[in-house]
Parts: structure tokens; sequence; C-alpha cells
């Protein structure tokens, strides 16, 4: 066959196969993705520091109506990056009404290596309103231990810092001082705004 017969047919192809793909890309799920608690967490009164060197309590200073947190560290080479993309991009695909109504906070598993401007050159990469978390490392052990994440479970950094691995890699979703839904770290972009648009129209 000539090959100016054969180019349209492998256009065609791969047109269909890309229309097939951005369909499945782009379907909402009907149905919640992550996990809903029926005996929400609820976080500890401890004091961290934020990048800009002020006190943080996930307890006390999670004021908007929604806020996702996730713990993890900026020399991460797979999870946290993954994890923080995908965070960015659900972010970006909710209206501005629910946009303005979530906060995603970044705790640090390695707080010799992650400082205030550390984190905030490092979050910045997602989100220039991303709050970023850092002090001495028994405090975050403190501060994720009543939310199930076990910090000085993960694989032990030189730094002294944690490696959460495939131990606590989940993101959490708070109201107030609560934690009432986490997801994993497959979750897609797509999959946390539905999920987080789910939990801002709860009644």
């Amino acid at each position: 066959m000539p090959e100016s017969r054969r180019r349209p047919l492998t256009l065609a192809a791969v047109v269909a196969v890309l229309g097939l793909l951005l369909a499945a890309c782009g379907s909402t799920p009907e149905k919640f993705t992550g996990t809903r608690l029926d005996n929400p967490y609820t976080a500890p009164d401890v004091e961290l520091t934020d990048t800009a060197g002020a006190p943080y309590s996930l307890a006390k200073d999670s004021r908007k109506p929604l806020t996702i947190v996730f713990f993890g560290y900026t020399h991460c080479a797979d999870y946290c990056p993954l994890v923080m993309n995908n965070l960015s991009a659900a972010l970006n695909r909710l209206d501005s009404a629910d946009r303005a109504k979530v906060d995603v906070v970044f705790v640090t598993t390695d707080p010799a290596r992650d400082d205030e401007k550390t984190l905030r050159k490092y979050l910045d990469g997602y989100g220039k309103d991303f709050i970023g978390l850092t002090g001495p490392l028994p405090t975050i052990i403190e501060a994720g231990e009543p939310l199930h994440v076990y910090v000085n479970d993960g694989v032990k950094l030189p730094t002294g810092g944690y490696d959460l691995g495939g131990h606590s890699t989940f993101t959490l979703g708070m109201r107030g001082d609560h934690a009432v839904a986490l997801w994993s770290q497959e979750t897609s972009s797509i999959e946390f705004a539905a999920d987080f648009h789910a939990l801002l129209n709860d009644d």
C-alpha cells in the first residue's frame, strides 16, 4: 500500500486513541473516591512553625471549611511530588467559590533539611498560598500520631527525619480540628477535586 494511503489511517487511529484517553481522563467520578471517616481523627493542639516563622496548630489554625493535610518532605523523589502535583491540579479544577474555602498544609517529616525557607521555595512550585509546617521532629511525630500519620514508622533518613515510603502516605481532609476523610497516594487530581467539592457541599 502506498505511504500516502497508510498515513491517514495511522492519524485516524491516533486521534481515536487520544479521544478515548481524554474522555477517560476528563470524566468526573460519580461516587466519593476517598474514605469518609465514620470516627474522625482529632488533631492535637501541638504548635509547629509555618514558613513565615509563626506558630501554627492543626487543631486551632485550620480555619477554612476544608483543610487538606499531607505529611512529606522536600527531598522525596516519588510519592510527595505525585501527591502535591495532584493536589495543585485539583485546586485548579475547583471554581473560585470552592477554591477560596480550601487550604493545603504540608507538614515536613525531615525538619533537619526542611526549614522555613526551604519549605516556602518548594511549596511555591505548587501553590503560593500552600502552608508549610516544620518544627522539632518529636513535635512533628506528636502532631501526626492522633491523625494516624505514623512518622516514626517510616524509614529513617540520614538527617534523622523519616521517609514515610509505603507507610503513612495518605492525604487528610480536615474540618476544624477533625480529619473527616482521607485519600491514598494514587488519588488523581480529578478525584481529589470531585471529593473536595462534595465535602464542601455536605449538608
